[in-house]
C-alpha cells in the first residue's frame, strides 16, 4: 500500500503555533530543550540517566507488575516491564483520555507513533532499551469528552451519571451500547472480531480503567506497548515531594505564567493557564480543585477545610487523593516514568511548550517533545475517484467551496477569469488618472471611485459565471463534494472524528501492521494512506 505526505502547514488544519515549532522557529527556541531529531536523542538520554533515581524504577516496576496481574499480556510487554529497573532503559510516552471504544482515530496513531520510534531508537542506540507507554487518563473527569465515539456518521453514546474520575467509573449501561453497535456493524469475520472487541472490554471488567487496558492490549500487545495507570498510592508517594512544594510554595503558577505571557507576545495562542494550586482533591466519586484562602485551603465548592498543617498531613497519609491538573500531569509523568520523549497532538505540543521553565525551577529535565504522526486513510475505492476526479492531495484539503471553485475553473471549457479585462481596464484608467492630475481633486476622487465601480462589476461578473458553471457541472461538483465529505466528516480530519472500527471493517487484522508499516514518527509531514 502506497503513502504520500503533504506538509503540515500546507494541510490548513495546523496552528501557526505546531507549524513553527515544526520548522524550528527561532523565536520558539527557549520553549523547548531538545528538538526530536535522532541524533538529539544521545544527550536526551545522558540527560536522563544521570538523573532519574533507582528507586523510582523499582517503584514503577512493582506497580506495573501488579496492574498487569490480571492481564493476558505478551511475552514482549512482559520483559518491557521487567527491564525498566534497569539504568539502561527509558520509555518514549504517549497519554490518551478513556474515550469509549478508542475514540477518534487518532488513537491509534499517537501509539503507533510511539511504538515506531522506540524502534528507531533502538536501531541508533542498540546498548538501550526503549519502552512505548500509553499513559491512560484515568484521572480526568470531563465524561462528556470520552462518552462516545463516531460509526459512518452515526453518534453511539454511553450514557450515565457524571462524576468523579473517568477511570473509576464502573461499566454499567454499555451493555445497551453494545447492542445499538452490534445493530450498526452489520456482518462478517472482521465485524464479529470488533464486536468481540467491544463484549470483552467493556462488558467483561467492572471499570472503564480496566476495560481500556484491555483493549488497547489486544490491539497492540504484540508490539510490547506497556499501559499505566498512573492514579496509584505508591505512585503518587514519589511525586509527593513535587506537590507539597505546590501547595506550599505555589511554584508553577509563576513560571508558566511567565512562559504563557512570553508566548502571548510573540502572538501564539496560550494554550492553558496555570491556576496558583494546581491539584485536585479526589474523595468519594468528587474530583475538585484545591484553592487557598488566607492560612486555609479548601476544597472548591465543598467543605472541606484545612490549616496548611492538617493539609501536608493528609497529602502525606493519603496521596492518593491527590491529582494533578493539566498543569502537573507532564511532571508527574517525568518524575516516575524514565522518559526521553512526549508524543502528542498539537494542542498537547502547545501547552507542553509553556512549561520548560517550570520543569527547570524543578530541576526535572524536559522531555523532547514529537507531534503524532497524522494520517489520512484512502480506501481503493475513494483512490480511484480521486484519480478520476483529477484531484491533488493539496487540493483535498482545502475547504470545500475554495476546493469546488479550482476544479471548476480547470474543468470549465470556458475561461472563468476576467484578469485579462481587469489588468487593461486598469490601463485604461492611468489616461484617466493622468488627465485628473491636471484638474481638481474631486475629479481625482470621481476617477478613483469609478474605478472602484468597475473593478467591483467585472467581480460580480466572473463570480456569477463560476456560478452558473457549477450549475452546469452540477455532477462533477456533487462527486466532489461526495468524496471529500467521506474523507473529511464534518469538515474535519478524518483522523478526529473517525473511530477505527470503520477501518477494521475495511482491512481487519491487516489495519494496525500497515499503520505500523506505514508511519514515519520522525518524519514531519502529514501522511496519506492508499490502498
Amino acid at each position: 500500500m502506497p503513502s504520500e505526505c503533504i506538509p503540515f502547514r500546507e494541510t490548513n488544519y495546523f496552528s501557526s503555533f505546531i507549524c513553527d515549532y515544526l520548522d524550528q522557529k527561532p523565536e520558539l527556541k527557549e520553549f523547548y530543550h531538545r528538538f526530536p531529531t535522532i541524533e538529539n536523542f544521545k544527550d536526551q538520554i545522558a540527560e536522563k540517566e544521570a538523573s532519574f533515581p533507582e528507586k523510582n524504577r523499582k517503584v514503577l516496576k512493582q506497580i506495573l507488575q501488579a496492574q498487569y496481574t490480571s492481564v493476558d499480556s505478551t511475552q514482549l510487554t512482559q520483559d518491557h516491564i521487567s527491564r525498566l529497573s534497569d539504568d539502561t532503559t527509558f520509555t518514549i510516552t504517549t497519554g490518551h483520555q478513556l474515550n469509549l471504544f478508542t475514540g477518534p482515530l487518532y488513537f491509534l496513531y499517537k501509539i503507533i507513533s510511539t511504538i515506531n520510534l522506540t524502534k528507531e531508537l533502538k536501531k541508533e542506540y542498540p546498548l538501550y532499551d526503549f519502552v512505548p507507554i500509553y499513559w491512560m487518563a484515568t484521572e480526568d473527569h470531563d465524561f462528556d469528552e470520552i462518552n462516545y465515539f463516531n460509526f459512518k456518521g452515526k453518534k453511539i453514546q454511553w450514557n450515565r451519571k457524571d462524576g468523579g474520575t473517568v477511570g473509576t467509573f464502573d461499566t454499567n449501561g454499555l451493555d445497551t451500547v453494545f447492542e445499538v453497535f452490534s445493530t450498526e456493524i452489520g456482518l462478517g469475520q472482521n465485524a464479529e472480531r470488533l464486536k468481540s472487541l467491544f463484549k470483552e472490554a467493556y462488558l467483561r471488567h467492572s471499570n472503564l480503567s480496566d476495560a481500556t487496558r484491555y483493549l488497547a492490549n489486544e490491539l497492540f500487545g504484540d508490539y510490547g506497548l506497556v499501559i499505566i495507570d498512573a492514579d496509584d498510592k505508591e505512585l503518587k508517594q514519589v511525586y509527593v515531594p513535587f506537590m507539597k512544594k505546590e501547595l506550599v510554595d505555589q511554584v508553577a503558577y509563576d513560571s508558566v505564567m511567565s512562559q504563557a505571557k512570553k508566548l502571548d507576545d510573540k502572538g501564539y495562542k496560550v494554550q492553558v493557564n496555570p491556576r496558583e494550586i494546581n491539584l485536585f482533591y479526589i474523595i468519594d466519586g468528587l474530583r475538585e480543585r484545591i484553592i487557598q484562602k488566607e492560612d486555609n485551603y479548601y476544597v472548591n465548592e465543598t467543605e472541606i477545610k484545612w490549616s496548611k498543617d492538617d493539609l501536608l498531613k493528609e497529602l502525606s497519609e493519603f496521596p492518593e487523593r491527590f491529582s494533578p491538573n493539566v498543569i502537573m500531569r507532564p511532571l508527574y509523568q517525568e518524575v516516575i516514568l524514565p522518559n526521553l520523549c512526549y508524543i502528542g497532538g498539537g494542542g498537547e505540543l502547545a501547552y507542553w511548550l509553556e512549561l520548560k521553565e517550570y520543569f527547570n525551577t524543578v530541576k526535572i529535565p524536559f522531555p523532547i517533545l514529537l507531534l503524532r504522526n497524522s494520517v489520512l486513510i484512502q480506501t481503493e475505492k475513494q483512490v480511484e475517484k480521486i484519480k478520476k476526479l483529477k484531484m491533488t492531495n493539496t487540493e483535498l484539503f482545502l475547504k470545500q467551496h475554495e476546493m469546488i471553485n479550482r476544479k471548476v475553473r480547470q474543468i470549465s471549457d470556458i475561461e472563468i477569469n476576467f484578469d485579462p479585462q481587469r489588468k487593461h481596464l486598469i490601463e485604461q484608467f492611468k489616461a484617466l488618472y493622468i488627465l485628473a492630475e491636471e484638474t481638481d481633486v474631486t475629479f481625482l476622487k470621481a476617477v478613483k471611485a469609478q474605478e472602484v465601480k468597475q473593478i467591483k462589476g467585472l467581480d460580480a461578473l466572473e463570480k456569477r459565471l463560476l456560478k452558473a458553471q457549477k450549475r452546469k457541472l452540477k455532477d462533477h461538483v456533487k462527486r466532489l463534494a461526495i468524496i471529500q465529505n467521506t474523507l473529511f466528516p464534518n469538515q474535519s480530519l478524518q483522523e478526529r472524528t473517525t473511530n477505527f472500527s470503520e477501518m477494521y471493517l475495511e482491512y481487519g487484522e491487516e489495519l494496525i501492521p500497515m499503520l505500523i508499516e506505514k508511519l514515519d514518527p520522525l518524519k514531519s509531514e502529514f501522511i496519506i494512506v492508499k490502498q
